[in-house]
């Protein structure tokens, strides 16, 4: 099945079975913030094996090279993505995490300032990237990881999250590349 093309307000399948494992956490990391825990859905067999095959079943069909998950949750979604479809996987750290050379990007948190790096050889030109993580807010995170890809030559065949907090508007952020989410709050 084709892929909806991307859009500001997805139309989404019924994803209640999710919404029901994701603890809201209110007022978390400040007054007016409502954090989407993961860590029930992460406890539960059936739903984390649900929240992966969906993942890789929205990418169905699409040849992947690499598998780039981001410190550190994404690396929990990512890394059974990658083993699921074969492909390698490749973690994105944060500043100073990394031994060897490395590419490294800015970016906007929701409440500062933060730094991406990846290991120089970690992709190569003309290899087809999908980047998984667990919440897309303002797609800052995802947008700096998407510039490192590129950044090092590789192509972006999507962006798979399993939350996406719509309002924030991060899918805006990540341009014409292809974004799947299984819940959109």
């Amino acid at each position: 099945m084709a892929a909806e093309p991307v859009s500001a307000n997805p139309v989404l399948p019924d994803a209640q079975w999710l919404r029901d494992l994701i603890r809201d956490i209110p007022d978390y990391p400040k007054a007016g913030v409502t954090f989407r825990d993961i860590t029930p859905l992460l406890g539960d067999g059936a739903g984390f094996h649900r929240a992966v095959t969906e993942l890789v079943d929205r990418f169905a069909g699409v040849q992947v090279d690499r598998v780039l998950g981001m410190e550190a949750r994404g690396f929990i979604l990512a890394a059974p993505v990658a083993f699921h479809i074969n492909a390698a996987f490749v973690p994105v750290r944060k500043a100073g995490k990394l031994p060897w050379a490395v590419v490294r990007e800015e970016y906007q948190l929701e409440y500062g300032v933060d730094k991406l790096e990846i290991h120089r050889d970690a992709i190569h030109p003309g290899e087809r990237i999908l980047i998984i993580d667990d919440v897309l807010a303002t797609g800052g995170t995802a947008s700096a990881t998407a510039r490192l890809v590129e950044a090092l030559g590789g192509e972006i065949v999507g962006l798979g999250f399993m939350l996406e907090i719509g309002a924030l508007e991060g899918r805006l952020r990540l341009g014409d590349h292809r974004v799947e989410s299984l819940a959109v709050y």
